[in-house]
């Protein structure tokens, strides 16, 4: 009997066993409602048994269509999941790769050869890297599906967001004019930091933004912390004596402006950066830029922290 089942009706079974609506399982799968109950009907046949219990307001699985629904669904996923992959596989890597950074400071010393790796590898597909800036949301970029990968400090917990390779690991230092008392230390710790305010994005993930720049000192002191809306905004400020701003030194070299200087955090954690993208997004361009990543990174997890200049 299984022979005469058509994935169609799987489908169709699957959706609205999720949705248990006729109206909103027609709407996601371009059919009409009346269409729909003809499907499931057909099916129920084939099955030989009541999937859904109906009524003029109400539908619920039975309890065969429970066991039906997890006992089909995760190979329906992969069956679903290796016809894509197959689909792109056959086409070659092609279309346009977004990769967003709201600054070339988190991408590491060996983002120049990543980029190219992956653009020999894939000579089908656009590289497009996109400025975020800091105006809107960091994570929203990608779950608006604005970029298909992110460049981003760690951490980031949220569940629907994979990790990838380690793109950097640098030492904490604090960005001072070369006026401030700071300026002739040879380290600072974070608790001298309490007099000061610090910089605030908002519109990043509180997790990344609370371990880049704790809220608090080591003693408990609550830091003032204020809102910045570009790097070149900061730096100017830093230099201007106005404000000091823990960091690492890859910002000071991307974002050079004189009179800043970097003096050692000596106890922060250092910080890293790494590649991220939706969990669902299984697209194989995504996968080859992880992959040429991970090629060019080797087994390591980033890379070895440089020297503080003088």
């Amino acid at each position: 009997m299984f022979h005469m089942v058509e994935l169609r009706e799987v489908r169709v079974f699957l959706v609205l066993a999720e949705e248990l609506h006729y109206g909103r399982t027609a709407d996601r799968l371009g059919l009409t409602a009346s269409r729909v109950s003809q499907i499931v009907r057909l099916f129920e046949a084939h099955v030989g048994g009541q999937l859904f219990e109906r009524s003029s307001r109400h539908v619920e699985l039975t309890p065969l269509g429970r066991r039906l629904r997890d006992g089909a669904w995760p190979g329906y996923e992969q069956l679903e999941r290796a016809f894509y992959e197959s689909r792109e596989t056959a086409a070659g890597t092609v279309g346009t790769l977004r990769v967003g950074l709201y600054t070339s400071a988190l991408t590491g010393p060996h983002w120049a050869r990543i980029c190219e790796t992956f653009t020999s590898r894939n000579p089908r597909c656009l590289l497009e890297l996109i400025d975020t800036s800091l105006r809107r949301s960091y994570i929203d970029w990608l779950r608006n599906h604005d970029v298909d990968l992110l460049v981003l400090r760690l951490p980031i917990s949220d569940p629907d967001i994979s990790i990838g390779p380690v793109l950097s690991r640098e030492p904490r230092v604090l960005l001072v004019s070369d006026r401030h008392s700071f300026a002739r230390r040879q380290s600072v710790s974070y608790e001298e930091l309490a007099d000061y305010e610090l910089s605030d994005v908002p519109e990043f993930p509180r997790e990344m933004m609370n371990a880049f720049i704790p809220p608090t000192t080591p003693s408990g002191k609550t830091l003032r912390r204020i809102k910045y809306r570009s790097l070149d905004e900061l730096m100017m400020r830093v230099a201007a004596g106005s404000q000091v701003h823990p960091s690492v030194v890859s910002v000071l070299e991307h974002n050079r402006l004189p009179g800043i200087v970097a003096v050692p955090i000596r106890d922060l954690p250092d910080s890293e950066t790494a590649l991220a993208w939706l969990s669902a997004d299984r697209s194989l361009k995504l996968r080859e830029f992880v992959r040429a990543a991970e090629d060019v990174l080797g087994g390591s997890r980033g890379y070895q922290a440089r020297a503080v200049p003088e």
